[in-house]
Order: structure tokens, then C-alpha cells, then sequence
């Protein structure tokens, strides 16, 4: 029984460290760095932070939230309205509590009033509170600046699936381009390279090529183009630029680079000599007696002297040869030494050859790639980072976006630190260059709120790095030292989420320093303190699944069956499975919340989508277990989506025999197989020639014929989209794939439909260019694992991120992880990386070895680092499970990572299928019975208007528009007797009062001027000075400066119901005060009236529509309306009795 109380503290003291820790991190006044543990409440901090900075009076559009990924970025929005909108309707006892745990203290009456109007303010701000993620926000500024940032004005970002393609499409013409006489050199390089690797192989290392395009672009741009980066390389692997491997072979084959007399002395004395004398003799003499031929002997020349594993062979001579020449010893290991820097100087000029014709091949895909997307006006999410670091960073324009932007960040918060990558890390560092300084487009004290948790940086393969974590906290700190600003670094290891049992395991699995290296980039000791200590919880580690000992089976007899149940893999699978099917039975405990187990508690991570992955989703559905099925799923591999794509086949091509055959057998037809034989046996002619005339005259293939006759007729006319939706929908198909393939369809269904819709708003609506476009790239969809369904949960370690679950098994333990994508392609460390493509092991030089070890080294790091993630998923419960092939585990699996960690004093309980599992436990585990089992509860019907068609809409009443007469039963022409002049002016002055407002006052005149010029708007001279006299005498009354201040909002949209008519209006200026709404409509009637009753009687019924709206909305406020007459110019309050 563990019992751990956290450092020696009571309960209540950790709680209250930990809530006070969660306090200082969300002190709005100070620049913060949170490093928090899994499970200590970061997205309340969060939350609370936000929060407590527009409650301390920051304006919700001037907060940047980055989160990563989506999913979190509206996890946090709807936690932030959902805190906004209960302030609004709380009581004065309930917001006054909810205040004081969040500030601490007993909240002001201005704090109160604040609060309540917060989630308004959100509403009202411009573009919303800024929870985006790093992509999502990096595209919102180069939308404001496209021209800046070089780019169309209309750029289009693409998904991974259109890049895909357009990347297809670079690398097919820059294989064509190879070809052509003038790119000998891009040519030699495919030639290289191709003879170097397979096809397979030469996708793959082109994706790498792409995956680091950005590396491979900075090298260009540092060194200075191309060939200037591969004479770099040259110097930096330390070999000549020029030299080759044939080049460094005749070299060492000429006399005057090694001792020949002395060699072939020593060839002569080999020779009487034993048998490995006669060997070692036989294969220099042929080098060394034909010196015309020693570049063809030279690597059987080499090994003579090295072993096949490369290292020089322990014994050259025997002593019987040594006795007969004494000094051949010295004269062999002497050419062996030679020898030896030969090969490391080849290996260096391979290297050298291979990187060089990557690095050209490369440089050529990406070049044309970036010239596709541009062609296109497509970004791709690289491009989103990488060009809005270059608009922030660069020479010239970069100043004047940053103050433009910095005039609308006060605060930034950054969530998932340590997943944010070094070009991330650049685009945020560059926007808050200026919040350590003192000087910027705002005099308000601006923070910097950055959390995240090195142990849980999992990311490598998208760029992040935990070492930058540790560093750009160094460099934040320096800054703000440096500027004499608040900082905080406030570590959160308080967890909420687990139990004592699971956390205890946590700390003694990386107890071991070595154990521990890569955790963090200090290496300190891990220690959770648990808010949960005394919970019941347990841990338990399985015996790994073994493969069986099989009889060999005689090689002549069939093999009957596949015998897949009795893998090791299959076999833990069903093991899971019965356990969990045992604890539904019978109704076990959940102990922490006293309630049964139900499959939702369950989740099940592997490390990747191996085998093991659909074993476990097969043996849950086979012991009638709910499972949610894979996190992600490719949509052309999913039986729905098949049958669908095989429709569109058809109507394309009728007469694909094989293509009809399984539409036939599809749940849209649903004949056997007896029936398709009787229709295909000895037709003289195609399939769907045979359907057509039927001569079996079954009925069901009189229905497809009419089913696919109308998919035929309509095929050519309607957009892709539409096709499968009617398929679908009117013609029933969604009912019929569910029937036959269960509900786990839908998903797929629904993913593929809002894929062709899609694909029907970017790209011409062609049937046939749609199956090229998803078949080519593989629509690999990932689905919402954290959805509330009663379903047990099987997905990867990455994909469980931000998850939880009372119950977590980790089935493969005893895999090890596969080589990173890139790992053929290794990048020096520095500040300028280079790339080394040794091709395989044997040509590693030092450089190379070097950086193949520390990717190594990297790799089995962030393994560890994705086992902490792993098993701190689990609040209640964790299972260890395992299994194993042939060959032993391997000593850096988790498996034996947790082993050690279960020593003595453990419990051994029984498993289901006979073996010991060993247990740690914590609190008082309830391990029993329910006496009475839930009565099941009965699937409710649908209603029965489902299936009915849906009631016409009724019309909706004509909008309440207040500028309207309601008496106005036609629309009388703006080209009336004045032939439109006056509405004309009074559309200038109204655009004119909008937007110079936001012109500095001394080029408001000069921009009005220059506006009113331009010929579209058809005013000779004088029309011109008399609009921009009457304009800027509004704008310059010092009366009117309020109106016409920062605070007030322009064109305001308002819309809303006045007894029981829709209102729709807009209102010229609004003003809304801390205790009174100040509401503004301009008139331009000349000559304007000066009394109230000569106003008309439709614009007293138009500010009296907008008043009453108003009020509606502010009940807590004054509402006031004046009408701004610009000749004058004057400014008319309106009686609240008249309105």
C-alpha cells in the first residue's frame, strides 16, 4: 500500500501552495513562466488570467491567447463565455463569491459592475476575444498585410491533402526539368541519387526534403545560394569541395603515398606462410604488382587489413612470419593507419556527393513548389509561420507592421509552450519585442504569460524542441531584468487529475538519473505533489504475452486457416478485452466515485497505429464491448466511403465489369453471391449490359438497374456534392450503409460528404477530377476523441494529448519506437544547420556519426518523454501491459523503463486467464459486486415526424427599418428630380464622418480632399470644397469630440424585435458610457432646422426605434439620442418625451 503525503504536508497545506502558486500565475500585473506538471490545472490558469486582465480593465480584442492545437483554442473560448456569461446573470451573493475566488479579495463596486458587462464586451469586440491557435493568428496577420508579406490579397491557405498535390505536381516537373540540356548539374544529381535508393525510398527522402524545407531555405539564403551552401558543407564536413571518391583512390594507389618496397617485402614473406598469411598476401599482391589496375583491387587491397565491421585486424602476421621479417608488423600497421584515413577522407567525399545532390535536388523541388503555390495563391501551415516571421523580422517593413500591431496586443499568453517550434518561438518573440523596452504603440504595462511542461514535449517531428523551452525562458527573463519589469517563474506540480498510486509510479519509473535524461533540460528529480493523496487507485503491471510454441507443420499440408487469434498481439487484445468485459459483468466498483465501471472510463493508448491497433478494436466488438473506434482514419479505406467512390467509378466507366460486381454486392444493391453469378455467368457482353436485360428476373436487380439508370441520367448535370448527397438522402443510401455496417459509418459518411462540399467551393465540380483529387491524397480525417460517448477509447499516445481517463492500459510496452521519418537525413547542430544524407550507415565520416547519434540519443529522449505523457493520462487506475516477437524486448522499451519500478512490497492479484499480475495500490480499493445491476434502458424510438417531409417556412414580416416611412408603400428612385444629388451628398458626408475619425487629425483633411477627387464620385470643384467645408467642420468642433473619439464605435449594426416586428437598422455613432448610451444619427438636409417640431416626423420615429433597442440591451443605463446636423454644424438632444 503506497502512502505518500507530498514532501511530508498536510492536505490542506499542499492545496493551499498549489492555489496560491495558480493565484500568482494568474496575476495580471506581472510577465509570467509557468513550467506545469500533468494534471495541475494550466487551462485554469489560464482562464483565470484572462479573465482577472479584462476584469482589471484590458479590452478583450487587445489579449492574444496561442494555444495548441484547435481543439484546446476552443476548449478555452468556451470556458472563458461560459465564466462571461454566467457573471452576467448571476446574483449579487453569487458574483460577489465567484469574484472573490478568483481575485482573492472582495470584489469593487466598479469590478462588480465590470464583470457583468464583460461578456458584452467580448460580443462587441472587434473580431472577438484572440484564442487562436499559432496558425490560425499567423494567417490573420498576413490577411492585414498581404502586400507587405508579398503575397496575393486573396491567398488561400491550403490543407495537408491540396499541398499534397501541389507538391506532386513540383516534384513531377522538377523530374522533367532534370532532363532538359541546360540543368546538367540538377541532372547528375538525380542520377546520383536514384542510383543510390529505390522508388520508395525516393519518396521518402524527397518528403523529408519538404518536411525541412524551411532549413534547407535559410542555408540558401545565409550562404548565398546553392553552390555556395555545398562548399560550405565541403568545409564544414572538412574535405574538398572538388574531391570525389574515385579522385581519392588513385591518389592513395600512387607510389609516393605509401612504402611499396617494404610492402612487397612483405608480400613475399606472407606468402610461404600460414593460411591466413597466403589469404592476406593474395589480396595485396594484385595492388601492388599492376599499378595500372590498383583502382580496380583497391577495396580488396583494404581488406586485406580491415575487418568486415571496419576496424583493423588484430593480428596482421602470424608469428612465424614476424620471426622471418621482424620489422612487417610495423610496416603493415603503418599502411593500415594510411588506409584508414583513405576511407575516412571517402567516406567524407561520399557524404559530401550524396548530400550535395540532395541539397541541388531539393533546392529545385522546393523552388518549384513555392512557384506552384504562388501560381496558385496558396499557402500551405509552413508558409503561415515562415512568412509571417519574415514580415515581422525583416529589414524595412518590419517596424511599421510591428507598431501597427503592437498598437493591439497589451497582453499575450501562450499555451503548449514546449510543442512550439523555433519559427514559432520567432514570430512570438518578435511580437513582444517591444513589451520589455518602455517604448511602443501603447503606454499600458504589457505582460507575457507563457506556460507549458518540458516532460510532455512530444512534438520533435513538427519542429519542437524542449530545449527551446529552457531557452526562451532565459531570454525572456534577461529582457525583462533587463528592463526592469516584473517577471515570475512559477512551476505548477500540484496534480489534480491522478491518484497517489499512479503518481508514485510516475516518480519511481524516473527516479534513475539515467533514467530521467531528456525529461527535462536540468534533469532534476521528478516529484508530484497530489492533491488526491488517500483516493483509492491502483496500478498494475501484466506478464508479457509470449508467441507460443507451434509444432513445425508439415511443409506439404494446407494451411487451413490464419490463425491470427494466436499471435501475441491478438492474444493481449482479447486478454483486455475479457477484463474489461469481466468488470462490466459484474458490475466492479469504480472506487474514487463509488460507481460502476462503464466503458467511457476506458482508454487505451499505444504508442503507434501498428497491428496491435486493429486487434483491439476487433476483440472489443467481438465481446460486445462499445468502442469508439480509431482516432484517425483514412476515408479510402473505410467500407462507406468505398462504396460511395465505387458509384462515382461506375458512372464514369458502366462497363468496368469489377467495378458494377461490387457496387452489386454493396449495401445500395445487397444481392449474394449466388445472385451475381446467375447474372454473370455466360453473358456475351458486359455486366451492366446483362443488369440491364435481366434475364434472371430477379427483382433486386430490376431496382439497381433503375437505381444506377438515375445516377446515370444525372451524373453529368449536377455538382459533386449534390451527387452524393442525393445518393445519400433521397435515395436512401445513408440508411442502407448504416444497416449493414453499424453506426461507426456515420463518421466517415459525414467526413467524406463535407469533403466533397469542400472540394465543390475551390475546385471545378468534376466528378472525375474529384476521385483523382481524394484518391491522391489519402483524406486521412482525425476524429473528436473527446466526445462523451459510452465508448471505449483506443488511440496513440500523441493523439490522447489533453485527454484523461479514471482507467488507462498501455498494451504495447514492449515495442520499441520506429525511426523518425527522417532519420536517413541527419542536420548538424549550430546556428546555421546542415544537412548529411550518408545514404546508409557505413559511409558515416565523424560529422555524420556525430549527428546520427545525437538523433539517436533525441529520439529515445522524447520516448521517455512520451511514456510521462502516457501514464499520466490515468486518474484511477493503470494497467502495464505487453507482448513480445522472437527476439528479446529491448532494454530501452518502456517496459523495462516500469519494471524496475514495482520492487517489493507489492501485491500479486490473479487475472482472468489464470497469470499474476503485480499490483501498487493506494487508499481503500472497493473491489466488489453490485448486488442489483442498472436495469438497462431502453433505446428511445424516434418521433414520427422524422421521416415527413418538412412544413413550408412561412414568410417572414417585412423588417422594422427606422430610417423607413411607414407609410412608404413604394420605393421612390434616388434618381428623382435632383437626379440623385442629394443622396449622393449625404452618402459622402456619411462615408467621410466613418472614417476620418480613425486619420490622425493633421491628415484629415488632406485624405478627405483626395477622396472626394477621385472621378467615381462626379463632384466638379466647388461640390468638392463645399462637402469638405461642411465635412471638416464637424469634425473639428471641439463640441463634438467625444462623438467622434476612440471610444466610440461607427456604423453600428443593430438588429432586434420592437413588439414583435424584426428591427434592422444601423446607427451613424454610438457612445456607450459607463452610465449612459449617447446615440448619434448624422443629417445632411439643407437648410437644417433649428427647432424641435420642425424635424420630420420619421427621423423623431427612428431615434425613438434606436432608444428603445438601446435600453432593451443596457436596462441599466441612460439612453440619450441627438440628431448632428452638418450644416452648421450643429448638434440636437431629442427629448425623452418625443421618443
Amino acid at each position: 500500500m503506497v502512502k505518500r503525503g507530498g514532501s511530508g504536508m498536510s492536505l490542506d497545506v499542499l492545496l493551499e501552495n498549489g492555489i496560491a502558486r495558480q493565484k500568482a500565475a494568474a496575476d495580471p500585473e506581472k510577465s509570467v513562466w509557468v513550467s506545469a506538471s500533468a494534471g495541475s490545472g494550466k487551462t485554469r490558469v489560464l482562464v483565470e488570467r484572462s479573465l482577472r486582465l479584462m476584469l482589471a480593465g484590458t479590452r478583450p480584442e487587445k489579449i492574444l491567447c496561442i494555444t495548441f492545437p484547435k481543439a484546446a483554442a476552443a476548449e478555452m473560448a468556451n470556458r472563458l463565455n461560459g465564466m462571461l456569461g454566467g457573471w452576467s446573470i448571476m446574483t449579487d451573493a453569487e458574483l460577489t463569491a465567484s469574484l472573490r475566488e478568483l481575485i482573492g479579495r472582495t470584489a469593487t463596486e466598479a469590478e462588480m459592475m465590470r464583470a457583468r458587462r464583460l461578456f458584452a464586451s467580448v460580443l462587441d469586440a472587434p473580431g472577438g476575444l484572440k484564442i487562436q491557435t499559432i496558425h490560425s493568428f499567423c494567417e490573420s496577420v498576413l490577411g492585414r498585410f498581404p502586400l507587405e508579406a508579398r503575397l496575393s490579397p486573396n491567398f488561400e491557405v491550403m490543407d495537408e491533402r491540396s499541398a499534397g498535390e501541389i507538391m506532386q505536381i513540383a516534384r513531377d516537373d522538377t523530374l522533367l526539368d532534370c532532363r532538359k540540356p541546360e540543368n546538367v548539374s540538377l541532372g547528375a544529381a538525380l542520377q546520383l541519387i536514384s542510383e543510390k535508393v529505390d522508388e520508395e525510398s525516393f519518396t521518402e527522402l524527397l518528403a523529408t526534403i519538404a518536411r525541412n524545407r524551411s532549413r534547407l531555405m535559410a542555408l540558401r539564403r545565409e550562404m548565398g545560394g546553392t553552390n555556395a551552401a555545398i562548399s560550405a558543407l565541403a568545409k564544414k564536413i572538412g574535405i574538398d569541395a572538388e574531391a570525389t571518391e574515385a579522385h581519392l583512390i588513385a591518389r592513395a594507389s600512387r607510389e609516393t603515398t605509401f612504402d611499396g618496397i617494404a610492402l612487397r617485402r612483405a608480400v613475399d614473406h606472407l606468402l610461404p606462410g600460414g593460411k591466413s598469411d597466403v589469404k592476406m598476401a593474395e589480396k595485396m599482391a594484385p595492388w601492388l604488382l599492376k599499378p595500372d589496375r590498383r583502382e580496380d583491387f583497391f577495396w580488396d587491397y583494404v581488406s586485406a587489413f580491415f575487418t568486415q565491421a571496419g576496424t583493423v585486424k588484430a593480428k596482421l602476421a602470424t608469428n612465424a612470419v614476424v620471426d622471418s621479417m621482424p620489422e612487417i608488423l610495423d610496416v603493415l600497421s603503418a599502411e593500415a593507419e594510411r588506409l584508414a584515413r583513405v576511407q575516412e577522407n571517402i567516406k567524407k567525399a561520399r557524404v559530401l556527393a550524396s548530400t550535395s545532390a540532395l541539397i541541388r535536388l531539393g533546392a529545385a523541388l522546393i523552388d518549384r513548389y513555392e512557384a506552384e503555390k504562388a501560381l496558385r495563391g496558396r499557402l500551405d501551415y509552413d508558409d503561415l509561420i515562415l512568412k509571417t516571421r519574415d514580415l515581422l523580422t525583416g529589414a524595412g517593413i518590419a517596424p511599421w507592421v510591428m507598431f501597427k500591431l503592437d498598437g493591439g496586443i497589451e497582453h499575450i499568453l501562450v499555451d503548449e509552450a514546449q510543442d512550439t517550434s523555433a519559427e514559432q518561438w520567432q514570430v512570438i518573440a518578435a511580437l513582444a519585442e517591444e513589451f520589455f523596452t518602455g517604448y511602443g504603440a501603447v503606454e499600458a504595462d504589457r505582460t507575457l504569460f507563457v506556460v507549458g511542461d518540458e516532460k510532455q514535449s512530444i512534438y520533435s517531428f513538427q519542429g519542437a524542441d524542449p530545449a527551446t523551452f529552457d531557452v526562451m525562458r532565459r531570454e525572456f527573463e534577461a529582457r525583462a531584468s533587463d528592463a526592469e519589469k516584473d517577471w515570475r517563474n512559477v512551476p505548477l506540480d500540484l496534480s489534480f487529475r491522478s491518484t497517489d498510486a499512479v503518481l508514485d509510479l510516475v516518480d519511481r519509473v524516473f527516479a534513475d538519473e539515467t533514467a530521467r535524461r531528456g525529461l527535462t533540460a536540468a534533469g532534476d528529480e521528478i516529484k508530484h505533489l497530489v492533491r488526491r493523496t488517500g483516493e483509492a487507485g491502483l496500478v498494475e503491471i501484466w506478464p508479457t504475452v509470449k508467441p507460443p510454441d507451434i509444432e513445425a507443420a508439415d511443409p506439404w499440408e494446407m494451411p487451413m486457416a490464419q490463425n491470427l487469434d494466436s499471435k501475441p498481439a491478438a492474444q493481449l487484445a482479447k486478454n483486455i478485452a475479457l477484463q474489461i468485459r469481466r468488470w462490466l459483468e459484474n458490475g466492479e466498483v469504480l472506487s474514487a466515485t463509488g460507481r460502476p465501471i462503464a466503458p467511457r472510463d476506458i482508454m487505451i493508448l499505444v504508442q503507434s497505429r501498428n497491428s496491435f491497433f486493429s486487434n483491439i478494436v476487433r476483440a472489443l466488438k467481438l465481446a460486445d464491448i462499445p468502442v469508439a473506434g480509431t482516432d484517425r482514419m483514412v476515408l479510402t479505406k473505410q467500407l462507406a466511403v468505398m462504396d460511395l467512390l465505387a458509384l462515382a467509378r461506375f458512372v464514369l466507366l458502366p462497363e468496368d465489369d469489377l467495378t458494377l460486381a461490387v457496387i452489386l454486392k454493396s449495401p445500395f444493391v445487397g444481392c449474394d453471391d449466388n445472385q451475381l453469378f446467375e447474372l454473370a455467368y455466360d453473358r456475351k457482353d458486359s455486366l451492366w449490359r446483362a443488369l440491364r436485360e435481366n434475364r434472371t428476373g430477379l427483382p433486386v436487380f430490376d431496382k439497381a438497374r433503375a437505381f444506377l439508370g438515375e445516377l446515370l441520367a444525372r451524373a453529368d448535370f449536377v455538382p459533386v456534392y449534390e451527387f452524393f448527397a442525393d445518393i445519400l438522402g433521397r435515395l436512401g443510401g445513408r440508411e442502407k450503409l448504416l444497416a449493414r455496417l453499424g453506426e461507426e459509418a456515420a463518421d466517415p459518411i459525414e467526413e467524406f460528404l463535407s469533403l466533397a462540399l469542400g472540394y465543390q467551393r475551390t475546385e471545378a465540380s468534376s466528378l472525375q477530377s474529384f476521385l483523382h483529387w481524394i484518391e491522391a491524397g489519402a483524406a486521412e480525417v482525425k476524429r473528436d476523441m473527446e466526445q462523451g460517448r459510452n465508448e471505449v477509447r483506443v488511440l496513440t499516445v500523441h493523439g490522447s494529448k489533453g485527454l484523461q481517463a479514471p482507467i488507462v492500459f498501455l498494451p504495447d510496452t514492449c515495442q520499441t519506437s520506429r525511426s523518425s521519418k527522417n532519420s536517413t537525413v541527419f542536420w548538424t547542430e549550430g546556428d546555421i544547420p546542415f544537412p548529411l544524407w550518408p545514404v546508409k550507415t557505413g559511409n558515416d565520416d565523424p560529422l555524420t556519426a556525430e549527428a546520427r547519434q545525437l538523433a539517436k540519443d533525441r529520439q529515445l529522449e522524447e520516448k521517455k518523454r512520451l511514456l510521462y505523457v502516457a501514464l499520466t493520462r490515468a486518474e484511477d487506475r493503470l494497467y502495464i501491459c505487453g507482448w513480445e516477437g522472437k527476439n528479446k524486448r529491448s532494454e530501452n522499451c518502456w517496459y523495462e523503463l516500469i519494471d524496475p519500478a514495482f520492487g517489493e512490497g507489492v501485491q500479486e492479484v490473479e487475472l482472468p486467464w489464470g497469470e499474476v499480475a503485480r499490483r501498487w495500490s493506494s487508499g481503500e480499493v472497493v473491489e466488489k459486486q453490485l448486488k442489483e445491476d442498472a436495469a438497462p434502458q431502453a433505446q428511445a424510438l424516434l418521433p414520427g415526424w422524422i421521416r415527413q417531409s418538412a412544413p413550408e417556412e412561412p414568410v417572414p414580416p417585412r423588417p422594422l427599418v427606422p430610417s423607413r416611412d411607414p407609410d412608404e408603400t413604394t420605393v421612390s428612385s434616388p434618381l428623382g428630380g435632383d437626379d440623385g444629388k442629394r443622396f449622393h451628398r449625404g452618402l459622402l458626408i456619411h462615408r467621410l464622418l466613418e472614417t476620418l475619425p480613425s486619420i490622425s487629425p493633421e491628415n484629415r483633411e488632406r485624405a478627405a480632399a483626395s477622396w472626394l477627387a477621385r472621378p467615381v464620385h462626379g463632384l466638379d470643384e466647388a461640390g468638392q470644397a463645399e462637402i469638405l467645408k461642411e465635412t471638416m467642420a464637424v469634425i473639428n468642433d471641439p463640441e463634438f469630440s467625444a462623438i467622434f473619439g476612440p471610444d466610440s464605435m461607427a456604423e453600428v449594426p443593430i438588429s432586434g424585435v420592437i413588439e414583435g416586428r424584426v428591427l434592422s437598422g444601423q446607427i451613424d455613432r454610438l457612445l456607450v458610457g459607463e452610465d449612459e448610451i449617447l446615440i448619434i444619427d448624422y443629417k445632411t438636409n439643407r437648410p437644417s432646422p433649428r427647432e424641435i417640431e420642425k424635424v420630420p416626423a420619421i427621423y423623431i420615429r427612428q431615434m425613438s426605434l434606436y432608444r428603445r433597442s438601446m435600453a432593451e440591451m443596457y436596462p441599466e443605463k441612460a439612453v440619450k439620442c441627438a440628431l448632428l446636423w452638418t450644416e452648421g454644424p450643429h448638434l440636437m438632444s431629442l427629448p425623452l418625451e418625443i421618443l
